[in-house]
């Protein structure tokens, strides 16, 4: 009997299996075989096997090894023999072959050699693919067999979108998946199986580098672009640009001109909806028709907006004075002005046309000092009317003045009052006012209460001073004495010594009746001095009467 003791490597670029075979003599007529191991061996591509070719034959003593593949022999035998395949790169079948008591003794064995794919790779996606629309993948294969074994599968993230038996070489595999704005940022990749499970060994896995899927949505509306219709050399207005409905609104491009001039563009998200806004600033070139331009780029396609704008130049009005501060009696020139193409109207006078000046002259005078100048300017662009003003005010330079109505010549006040001088000086530049006692320099103060008493008697003057010059005014101050006794007061003594009269009087009366007794009062009088009662009128007697 023979016994087989395999010695196997794995796994590797060689299978190795060697036989020992111990032969014993069969009876005469016995059939033989002859053995080829392995059989039917499965191992990768470009690795080597050895081959052992065996029967037990005893008579059998060369055995051949037939195959295209590339051999050596090894190792021979009685019955038996060895040899090396190098470079196995594809499914083929080896045939033994010797002789046995003559006759020709076969054995074969099918090699089924298993390789991955030499190139997986998914086709390049669109730079940015619109929502809603069917994306196509294609996914090529080369290499990889055996091809019966091989599946490519198509994958969305690990999601799996298609299965599919590689077919030709290169195999092409195509699935057609619709798209969302989930798959916005999406990994899209293809995998190739290699499932050699039935000869015994595992699933190989081949797996493409994965692309990334950019998706967008654009509105069917422009953006909305907010612009001033007209904009003034040198000065600055801001610039909106609205886009709602965009995804994803944060990868959108966004470009604000004025005319060739770009804006320095800020830009703000917030959901679907976008927000630029920048400053523009219209420069002198520019005057004229202008256009303002909004363009928002997302997923290589463009939306715009766009306004009409003016760039005027208004300068002025300029209003002049020709002496800002005039002496009083002098000339004085008011002139307004504006630039190209603008109406002015000084306090209500129009010049003789646009760009032309307006003028007039005064007298300055003590009522021209604070006296405002009104000029308008007045412009047409693009059948708007824009209006500017200004104002100036005239400044008369006049010698100090105190007002006689408010500050009366002569005072007559009572001693130990409280009174205020109420004197007010003008002038330009505004004067002062002191109110000196002639003879003393007793000054008084002028517009704050104080107290008067006699000593305050006197006459006054009252002066204004400025650079502009000198005015004064006299003022009299006439203080009532104490001593001095008014007619109420006199009244008041004359009652007061009456009544002590009348008391002294009735005094006397009682005095006299405590002495006799008695008292009579006549009635018909109606003034003192009290008369003494009779004896006979006590006792209720009428008294004789003279006739």
């Amino acid at each position: 009997m023979a016994t087989i003791v395999p010695s196997v490597s794995w796994p590797g670029a060689c299978w190795t299996l060697l036989v020992c075979c111990l032969l014993t003599p069969g009876a005469q007529g016995q059939e033989f075989l002859l053995r080829v191991e392995p059989q039917n061996p499965v191992f990768p591509a470009g690795g080597s096997l050895l081959v052992n070719c065996s029967t037990d034959c005893p008579s059998s003593k060369k055995i051949i090894l037939e195959t295209s593949l590339s051999k050596e022999l090894v190792d021979n035998g009685t019955g038996w023999a060895a040899f090396q395949l190098s470079n196995v790169t594809g499914n083929s079948r080896i045939l033994c072959s010797g002789y046995c008591n003559g006759s020709q003794i076969t054995g074969f064995s099918d090699i089924t050699v298993y390789s991955l794919p030499e190139r997986v790779e998914l086709a390049p996606l669109p730079s940015w693919q619109p929502v809603g629309q069917n994306l196509t993948l294609r996914c090529q294969v080369e290499g990889g067999s055996p091809r019966t074994s091989l599946t490519v599968v198509l994958l969305r993230r690990e999601e799996e979108l298609s299965r599919q038996p590689a077919v030709g070489e290169p195999a092409e595999v195509t699935a057609t998946v619709p798209t969302s704005r989930k798959d916005h940022g999406a990994h899209f990749s293809c995998r190739t199986e290699l499932d050699m499970k039935p000869q015994g060994l595992g699933v190989f896995w081949n797996t493409s580098a994965p692309r990334q899927l950019r998706t967008f949505a654009l509105p069917v509306t422009p953006p909305r672009l907010v612009a001033p219709r007209f904009l003034e050399v040198e000065k600055s207005w801001p610039v909106d640009c609205i886009l709602d409905g965009l995804f994803p609104a944060s990868e959108a491009r966004v470009y604000l001109a004025l005319g060739d001039q770009m804006l320095n563009v800020t830009v703000m998200n917030h959901g679907d909806m976008l927000t630029a806004t920048a400053t523009a600033t219209a420069r002198a070139d520019q005057e004229g028709a202008r256009e303002i331009v909004c363009i928002v780029i997302l997923g290589g396609e463009r939306l715009e907006a766009r306004e009409n704008l003016t760039v005027f130049s208004f300068l002025g009005p300029i209003l002049n004075l020709s002496e800002p501060s005039a002496p009083e009696g002098s000339t004085v020139t008011v002139s307004c002005m504006a630039g190209a193409r603008v109406q002015v109207t000084l306090d209500g006078v129009a010049a003789a046309a646009p760009g032309q000046p307006a003028q007039l002259q005064l007298n300055a005078t003590e009522s021209d000092d604070g006296r405002s100048f009104f000029c308008s300017a007045t412009l047409e662009v693009d059948g708007e009317f824009l209006y500017r003003n200004s104002s100036v005010q005239l400044r008369v330079l006049y010698g100090p003045k105190i007002d006689r109505a408010t500050c009366p010549q002569h005072l007559k006040w009572k001693d130990k009052t409280r009174h205020v001088l109420q004197c007010q000086a003008r002038g330009n530049p505004y004067p002062q006012l002191r109110c000196l006692k002639e003879g003393s320099n007793r000054e008084v103060p002028v517009g704050i209460p104080f107290f008067v008493n006699v000593t305050h008697n006197g006459t006054y003057q009252c002066q204004a001073s400025s650079s502009r010059g000198k005015y004064t005014l006299l003022v009299v101050m006439d203080i009532e004495a104490p001593n001095s006794p008014s007619v109420p007061v006199v009244l008041a003594v004359l009652v007061i010594v009456g009544v002590v009269t009348v008391v002294v009087a009735l005094m006397y009366v009682f005095r006299e009746h405590k002495r006799s007794g008695r008292y009579h009062v006549r009635q018909e009088s109606t003034s003192l001095p009290l008369t003494s009662m009779q004896p006979t009128e006590a006792m209720g007697e009428e008294p004789s009467r003279a006739e």
